[in-house]
């Protein structure tokens, strides 16, 4: 439930952030960071990371009911990666290069706290809970002499049977 919270807020904030980076890139630069997107090469980028946001926001809704998977968690690492990286960016260019825009400071406030939440469910993740003896999921976990003798169909557990 912890990383489906997440994917679905990633979506939700991801999609439109994309979808207005793709159409209206000035716009949305305008309120990020308080200064114009004029030369024509800066509106590309800025609609090529409009995609990329849009994509990554599609992947999260689309993996929201699937937390347990391994393509679930290598999205929350990327997630990390992008979170942590965007935060460190917005806070660089308000306090090192003095740039000022409405959504600055939330902006990077709010990819902090995504960050966070990342590694939490990363550390909360089923790969990292050692429950081996959950008998309604997958029972103990077997050596690789135990699955072939499963796989030709000896079972030391079943009883034998009289003939």
């Amino acid at each position: 439930m912890f990383m489906k919270r997440l994917l679905r807020l990633t979506a939700i904030i991801e999609v439109p952030t994309g979808l207005g980076l793709m159409v209206v890139p000035a716009l949305v630069v305008k309120l990020l960071l308080g200064s114009p997107l004029e030369p024509s090469a800066a509106v590309i980028v800025g609609r090529v990371a409009g995609t990329a946001l849009f994509g990554l926001g599609l992947a999260c809704w689309l993996a929201r009911d699937d937390t347990r998977s391994r393509p679930a968690r290598g999205l929350v690492v990327a997630m990390l990666f992008y979170n942590f990286a965007v935060a460190a960016l917005l806070a660089f260019a308000g306090l090192g290069l003095g740039l000022h825009g409405v959504a600055l400071w939330p902006a990077a406030v709010l990819h902090a706290v995504v960050a966070v939440w990342c590694i939490a469910c990363l550390r909360r993740s089923p790969q990292n809970e050692m429950n081996w003896f959950d008998h309604k999921t997958r029972g103990p976990p077997s050596t690789g002499f135990d699955a072939h003798r499963s796989a030709v169909g000896f079972n030391p557990n079943e009883k034998k049977r009289d003939q």
